[in-house]
């Protein structure tokens, strides 16, 4: 079905849009996946704050120029899904990632970070911002009680050599 140049322009500034505010981004190739399979993907992209599309090719090419996404120029080939994660790195590719788990036809074709292209896996185990400060206040409390029991036994062996 041949789209009208507005509407070109128009499914180009809104994937530019988006781009502009994400902080990753993840292609997919959606070929054979159910429609009801879809939906469920879509809603929890919704939840989650990523915002994604199937584009044509040469639109989402052209959209990327310029921006930090342009390294997946590559993986634009067959049905694109491209999805922009702007709430967290990683939510968008440990969504699709655990979709793909269950919806064997579903391919995951690349992921972009920071103006490179990266590992979808690595991109998924992200932690986010609540598992960072929980894995880091762990840490400091973990540093913290082996110092307090570094101190109390050298107290401890101060006292024996005192009353020795």
């Amino acid at each position: 079905m041949a789209i009208k140049l507005e509407d070109k322009k128009a499914i180009v500034a809104e994937v530019q849009e988006a781009a502009k505010g994400a902080l990753s981004a993840v292609v997919a190739d959606a070929r054979g996946v159910t429609v009801g399979n879809i939906s469920a993907l879509r809603k929890q992209a919704r939840e989650a704050g990523v915002w994604m599309k199937v584009v044509r090719n040469t639109l989402v090419r052209r959209a990327v120029e310029g921006t930090e996404f342009e390294c997946l120029k590559d993986v634009f080939v067959g049905p694109t899904l491209i999805a922009f994660s702007s709430e967290h790195p990683g939510a968008a590719a440990r969504i699709f990632k655990d979709f793909a788990k269950d919806n064997k036809n579903f391919e995951l074709k690349g992921a972009a970070f920071s103006g490179d292209t990266v590992d979808i896996e690595l991109l998924a185990s992200l932690p986010t911002y609540d598992e960072a400060i929980a894995r880091l206040m762990s840490t400091m409390k973990e540093a913290a009680a082996g110092k307090l029991v570094r101190t109390i036994a050298a107290v401890r062996d101060q006292k024996q050599e005192q009353a020795a």
